[in-house]
Formats: structure tokens, sequence, C-alpha cells
């Protein structure tokens, strides 16, 4: 008989959360009442611009990452998003589709042997694509579990090939205020900007996303490519990559630079060290109606606490 010994921070997959329902009830509830309404008009709508690459869904599960909870219903995700650059409300799923996904290039400067561009098509290509289902906790006391589709991090460290000098990753999405009216807000230090140091960047856990729930990612969930980095609380995951660049200088990211007392770069989940305004003891679950406890890192600390060892000094924690 083959016994499957399951990891503490995995979870099974009927228990997933999805990105649409978790912060406001009372939109989660409008939210899944409309979407029986929806459907049929909304799939349309949702599609991602036409790419050579929407064939190569699905992608194959890599069983290695999975977890004790159910997937979250895509019809709560999709209808449940943070995308501050289309509005302030998490029913920003219809001015979303503004978004413009093709052609898309991703520029790869800083501290690395060559700069260049690169295609999200020709990207993807050259890859070594898989679906993995993680845990997603949001800073805002939600949780969901997901299946993303993409290509670990650290396949792509070893394509832009970066110098023994750089020691962080600064990453920005797009900036077109005229398609994404959150932009026109000027009180925000757009583009939307994130950090990471390179050994997180080479942990097996990060995770550059390309698809959710076996298709292309809709442009709500950050099309063409957003990060996934499960220990981190989620506003470390950077939607609509345009630019990743290679520094010696610990980057600033959009929420430190707009509220550094609240928002740290290292944004780690911990349940013990509160948000100045709410606790972070317990996460609600999208689309279940219960909070569960939090767990440290999320429950992956088997694979990434060793990152932080030396670090105590620090703020790891958002």
């Amino acid at each position: 008989m083959h016994i499957i010994r399951r990891r503490g921070w995995e979870i099974p997959e009927h228990l997933v959360t999805p990105e649409a329902i978790a912060m406001n009830r009372r939109s989660l509830i409008k939210g899944v009442g409309a979407a029986g309404l929806l459907l049929a008009g909304g799939r349309a709508a949702m599609a991602n611009d036409p790419a050579p690459t929407d064939n190569l869904h699905p992608y194959a599960r890599n069983a290695a990452y999975t977890v004790e909870r159910e997937l979250t219903p895509e019809r709560i995700t999709s209808r449940y998003n943070n995308f501050y650059e289309f509005g302030t409300t998490k029913n920003i799923w219809e001015e979303a589709q503004a978004l413009k996904t093709r052609p898309w290039t991703i520029k790869v400067d800083g501290l690395v042997e060559q700069p260049f561009e690169i295609g999200i098509d020709d990207l993807i290509t050259a890859m070594p694509r898989e679906e993995r289902i993680y845990r997603l906790r949001c800073v805002e006391a939600w949780g969901m579990t997901v299946p993303w589709s993409g290509f670990p991090m650290k396949a792509f460290l070893d394509r832009a090939k970066p110098l023994g000098s750089a020691k962080y990753i600064r990453i920005e999405t797009f900036v077109d205020p005229r398609i994404a009216p959150g932009q026109r807000r000027i009180w925000y230090p757009w583009p939307y900007v994130e950090g990471l140091t390179i050994a997180e960047a080479a942990n097996e856990l990060a995770f550059l996303v390309t698809g959710i729930y076996g298709k292309p990612l809709p442009k709500q969930y950050g099309a063409p490519i957003r990060l996934a980095l499960p220990w981190k609380y989620g506003f470390k995951s950077i939607k609509s990559i345009k630019r990743i660049s290679f520094t010696q200088e610990r980057p600033k990211s959009f929420w430190e630079v707009l509220q550094a007392a609240e928002y740290g770069f290292w944004a780690n989940v911990n349940p013990e060290v509160a948000h100045p305004r709410w606790s972070q003891a317990t996460e609600e679950v999208l689309g279940e109606g219960r909070r569960i406890p939090t767990q440290l890192f999320n429950g992956y600390g088997a694979y990434v606490a060793d990152l932080y060892k030396g670090l105590e000094k620090e703020r790891l924690w958002a």
C-alpha cells in the first residue's frame, strides 16, 4: 500500500479558497448571488487577449505542492480581488478587463550578465510549467486556497543570470492611467513595486503565475504574469509584472512607501504579530463563513524559516 504522508503545511485539495470572496462579507454575499446571473456573460468578459500559449493549459499538477484545505471556488475568487490599479473595492473584475495583456513584454535589467526584454509568450514557452495548490493569506485577515499555474521563480533566475553582487529583486507592474483609473489617484506611489531578496526568490516556493484553475490567468488576478509567495501576506504577490530589476539596495515596496508603520519589506505571516489596526491570530476562509487559526509563515515554515536566521532584529512581519 502506498501511504501518503503530508507535511505540516499541506492541506486537502477540496479545501482551497478563491481570491474573490474574502474581505467584505456583504460584498461576498452580493458577489455570490450575482455570480449565477453573470456566469454566461462573465466568462466572455473575463477572457484574456488571445495568446499562442493559451493552449498549453492545463499544466500538469505538481503533487508536492498541495494543501489540506479545499480549493476556493472560482466563482468566489474571480469576483473578489485586490487590484488598486483599477479601484479600492474588491469588485473590480469588470474594470480590470480594460487591461491589454497582449502584446506584453517584461524588462529584465540591473545587475545581470545581460539586460534583456522578453515577450510573455516566449517566456512561458521557455519555462518548466506546472500547477501548484497554495494557500494565500491576505494582510486583511482572510485566506483562500487556489491552484496556480506557472513556473518556479528559480527557473527565471537561471534565465536572468544575476551577478553575484545582486542582493535584491525589485519588481514593478504596468503604468497606464488611461485604462487603470486607480493610477489617476496621484496620492498613490505608482507604479506598484515589490521586492524580495535573491535568496527568497530562489526558494522553491517562490512561483511566477500565468494561470489559475487550469486556464490562462484572467485579468483581475494580475494577468498575464504575477508572483505567488505563499508564506508572505498577499500584497507581496505583485500583479501584472512589467519589469524585474536586480540590485544591491533593498527596494521600498508600494505599501511601505505609502504607510511604513503598517507594511514592511518582509511581510511574513505571523499570527502573534498584530497589524496596528487588527489581530492576525485568525483568518476568515473565503466562501466558508468560518475563521481558523493563522499559522506562522502561513504554514510553510519548514520551507522558508531558514531564510530568516540571523535576521531576528529585522521587522520580519508586516
